[in-house]
């Protein structure tokens, strides 16, 4: 079970990193594959998937080159989150986290059951965008 998890988990992610996976239908996989939540943290490039029974998957993500800003911009991150959304045009995930890095956003979680993802500055600063209906 635990390699389906960390190949489904895999295929989340690089689904987000090519654009081939919008961010509803990797909640939805990962919630039926039985995770709760995840974090990305843009520091370290990783990507960490939480199951309810405590055990977790650690890949790495692409790195993001724009260094986390020192200052946490709250309305630079939700402008980035509300693109993201809308699926504006010219949007890619690597994008946003280029945008969300700008802002001071060191990383964020998303919690399935929360329905909601926690933005959290260098500082410990936060932002939390609850899910859309």
């Amino acid at each position: 079970m635990e390699n389906d998890r960390t190949s489904i988990a895999q295929v989340c992610l690089d689904g987000a990193e090519s654009n081939g996976m919008g961010f509803p239908q990797i909640v939805g996989t990962l919630d039926a594959a039985g995770f709760e939540s995840y974090a990305i943290d843009f520091r370290r490039s990783t990507a960490t998937y939480f199951t309810p029974d405590g055990d977790s998957i650690e890949l790495r993500t692409h790195r993001t080159e724009t260094p986390v800003a020192p200052a946490f911009d709250v309305a630079a991150i939700r402008e980035a989150i509300r693109e993201a959304q809308q699926l504006v045009p010219g949007y890619t995930y690597k994008g946003f986290c280029r945008k969300a890095a700008a802002a001071g956003c060191a990383g964020y979680i998303v919690s399935f059951s929360g329905r909601r993802a926690l933005y959290i500055g260098r500082t410990a600063e936060t932002h939390v965008e609850h899910f859309p209906n």
